[in-house]
């Protein structure tokens, strides 16, 4: 077998199983419960795999190994802001957001405040978060199929993208929280083992001196010092250094707020369970973040310029699969063709787990929160939920396809830094508020959301993400609009030092602009559900 067929092979290989289980899944969700939730028997340690699954994802494979690779210190950084996330989410969010909710992060909101407008914004913030983060992985598939298939050109990668967009709705309409939990479960495994191979193999290539890896990555970009000590990235100017204080931000606060992450708290029996899941999870993902340490600075230092100015091409996305191939013996070898196959198969399973998870999230969120509480107002069966899940999924499918095409050239580490700080800005606050403050009621929520949502969103678009950023030495466009169009006044890439303590800012101001005595008595009865559990699989109607 050629090398293209044996990549091919593992590659369908690796589709093949999550297909199968998506199918096994199927036959046993019996109703929204099994849909939503995955039935809520799934055990810490599986759940801490599934969150892990679900939280290593194609940015911290691709993306942040790739950040390391050309950005030396300042690209680790990354992987640093994502592992202390963790702490917000277990000593904040986890527990107490099992316990005071049912499907979603509405539910929580909503059960002290009005229902309707809580859950809409509640929804729409769910949406736009989701859809955020769902670019980075179509993003990170397109680059990574490309290599694997040995495709060219931007028509390859369009197919690649539209291939797992279609995917990516099947495991959802089909599976639901069941199946996708089990992807997410085999994946995390498959991701550990990957990448657990190739860091030993990288370390061998040193004899396990990791002095000696890291000063021949040094010397190999040609930045010397620069490259192993902070600023080479962020320190360059004043604009910088507050652009990494934004992104440690928004990173560090936005695990919390991330939908998809959250509603995975929901499929655990008690709220020890949820704990356990975080605290499983934490070390899955702390191992793995040191597992990038050696990726990154291994593809600097073992990647000859060609392959390493292909890396540079890709934003990063192919540090991984190409240092992969080069320890298996290099380009044309069968061991080189086997590693960056059985990598890339990994790394797309990775993806896949992800979407699913991210897709599922906001069509439940439709489905429960905006079809059954909003526009039907509780009426809606549980039947008439799910096939609105299913084809909000769909379509929420399609929009991040039609967003993924044209963002291909940025890193997806980045991309999904972009999609803390929205979560961090429209979702963290009103959970924090909602849980600890009595006096918090529907307006103070409605603000706090729409407020982060809007700011961190608009920063985005007026941003050098989206214009004026210019083009790389290749004459690469760097932004998503063409050249000649520069809106970029707002001079940071991550918008969360502004919009984060925006929407706290919002939400305090629209609480106590208004009085709602059924939200501070109802705080009671939420404190309660919320430290002990009682009732935490009820409705939430009133």
């Amino acid at each position: 077998m050629d090398h293209q067929a044996l990549t091919t092979v593992l590659f369908l290989a690796v589709v093949a199983v999550t297909i199968g289980i998506t199918i096994w899944a199927s036959r046993q969700t019996q109703g929204a419960a099994d849909y939503y939730a995955g039935g809520r028997n799934f055990s810490g340690f599986q759940n801490g795999l599934a969150i892990g699954g679900d939280y290593m994802s194609a940015a911290s494979f691709l993306g942040i190994s790739g950040a390391i690779a050309l950005s030396g210190y300042d690209g680790f950084l990354y992987s640093i802001g994502f592992l202390v996330a963790w702490l917000v989410a277990l000593l904040l969010v986890a527990e107490m957001l099992r316990n005071s909710g049912r499907y979603t992060m509405a539910d929580q909101l909503a059960y002290r405040m009005r229902q309707r407008p809580v859950r809409q914004a509640a929804a729409v913030s769910t949406v736009v978060v989701s859809i955020f983060y769902l670019l980075a992985q179509m993003v990170g598939a397109g680059a990574l199929v490309a290599l694997l298939l040995n495709a060219t050109g931007d028509a390859a990668k369009n197919i690649t993208i539209i291939g797992v967009g279609a995917l990516m709705i099947f495991y959802v309409t089909v599976g639901g929280m069941k199946g996708t939990t089990w992807v997410q479960i085999v994946k995390a495994f498959l991701l550990m083992t990957g990448s657990a191979l190739i860091v030993v193999l990288v370390l061998a290539k040193f004899q396990f001196n990791i002095s000696d890896m890291l000063g021949t990555a040094a010397s190999n970009t040609g930045k010397g010092d620069a490259f192993l000590q902070p600023g080479l990235k962020y320190g360059l100017t004043t604009t910088s250094k507050i652009d990494f204080l934004s992104l440690g931000i928004a990173l560090v606060l936005g695990t919390a707020g991330l939908p998809h992450i959250l509603i995975r708290f929901y499929t655990v029996p008690t709220s020890r369970d949820a704990r356990k899941s975080v605290l499983w999870a934490i070390g899955l993902i702390g191992t793995f973040y040191l597992f990038t340490l050696v990726l990154g600075f291994g593809a600097a230092a073992l990647l000859s310029e060609g392959k390493y100015a292909e890396v540079a091409a890709s934003g990063g996305n192919l540090a991984s699969p190409l240092l992969a191939e080069a320890v298996g013996g290099g380009d044309g070898s069968a061991g080189g063709a086997i590693l960056l196959a059985i990598i890339a198969a990994v790394a797309f399973a990775t993806i896949l787990a992800v979407v699913a998870g991210l897709t599922l999230t906001s069509s439940v969120s439709v489905a429960h929160d905006l079809y059954n509480s909003v526009l039907k107002r509780g009426e809606a069966t549980e039947a008439q939920e799910m096939r609105v899940a299913r084809i909000a999924a769909v379509v929420i499918g399609a929009i991040a396809i039609a967003l993924a095409i044209p963002a291909q050239s940025l890193n997806v580490a980045f991309l999904v830094a972009l999609a803390f700080a929205v979560a961090a800005s429209a979702n963290l606050p009103a959970i924090v508020y909602n849980m600890f403050w009595r006096r918090f009621n529907t307006r103070g929520a409605l603000w706090s959301i729409y407020g982060g949502l809007i700011s961190s969103v608009g920063l985005v678009i007026f941003s050098p993400v989206v214009s004026g950023k210019g083009v790389d030495p290749t004459g690469k466009n760097l932004s998503l609009l063409p050249t000649s169009i520069d809106i970029s006044w707002f001079p940071l890439e991550n918008p969360g030092i502004v919009s984060i303590p925006l929407a706290f800012l919002l939400g305090y101001i629209g609480t106590i602009t208004a009085r709602e005595p059924d939200a501070e008595e109802r705080y009671t009865e939420l404190e309660v559900r919320a430290l002990t559990g009682a009732g935490a699989e009820q409705a939430v109607v009133h």
